[in-house]
């Protein structure tokens, strides 16, 4: 009871940080196109392409280094492991399912192998209807697996607290695991497992983790990924 007391409190708090995380948008958006736009200008490598598509914890929000947030983590773990890898991190702080949605499109002029989708927990702090979330997320799974069939999907789940209304934080939590089971690909069932609610690895706001955080977060993803690679 007390951990889910703990992530409660830090998806409640994180609603007033909202408007940080927005300001990075436009900031991190460059970033995403970016470094997608290095992945497409160097295919003499014969890399395959992990993108992972989500907000500011993709983004790695509020670290001196974005190679210190989890996306990158995954990177050096991958690099260490000789595996033939190439992590993309398409992450843009304060993004909704409904941006992403918009986005996508742009990001499948690229070549992916491997498709991490971080979407959905702004929609729940605006109090988004779960069947927009729902929506969402599965057009932008559908677009992925209309432009890339082989890719293999993987669907990271947050989880929000009760202060919606216990049917509302019951509905959006169990979004993830539907949309897992219904397009049959891999579910990271709580990405901040461990850390939500945790106030030395978060930082001073109380809802994006630290580098420490992100180094839970890496092992979260990486236990539901390693099998795929």
């Amino acid at each position: 009871m007390k951990d889910c007391f703990l992530k409660c409190l830090t998806l409640l708090v994180l609603a007033s940080a909202f408007v940080s995380c927005d300001s990075g948008k436009k900031e991190d958006s460059k970033k995403a196109k970016d470094s997608a736009k290095t992945a497409t200008a160097t295919p003499a490598t014969k890399k395959k392409v992990i993108v992972f598509f989500g907000n500011s914890l993709t983004a790695a929000y509020g670290l001196d280094d974005p190679s210190q947030g989890f996306a990158g983590l995954i990177q050096k773990r991958i690099d260490s492991l000789g595996l033939g890898y190439k992590v993309i991190n398409a992450g843009v702080s304060g993004e909704t399912t409904s941006g992403g949605n918009s986005r996508i499109d742009w990001l499948l002029k690229q070549p992916l192998d491997v498709f991490v989708l971080e979407l959905g927990g702004n929609d729940g702090l605006r109090g988004i209807p779960v069947s927009e979330t729902r929506k969402n997320l599965q057009a932008i799974l559908d677009k992925v697996r209309a432009k890339y069939p082989d890719a293999k999907l993987v669907l990271a789940g947050m989880q929000i607290p009760p202060n919606m209304g216990q049917q509302y934080a019951a509905e959006f939590r169990d979004v993830y695991a539907d949309l897992a089971k219904k397009n049959n690909i891999t579910l990271i069932p709580f990405l901040l497992e461990g850390v939500g609610g945790e106030s030395k690895l978060n930082q001073s706001d109380g809802i994006h983790p630290t580098a420490e955080g992100h180094k839970i977060l890496a092992e979260n993803v990486w236990v539901r990924i390693k099998d795929l690679l």
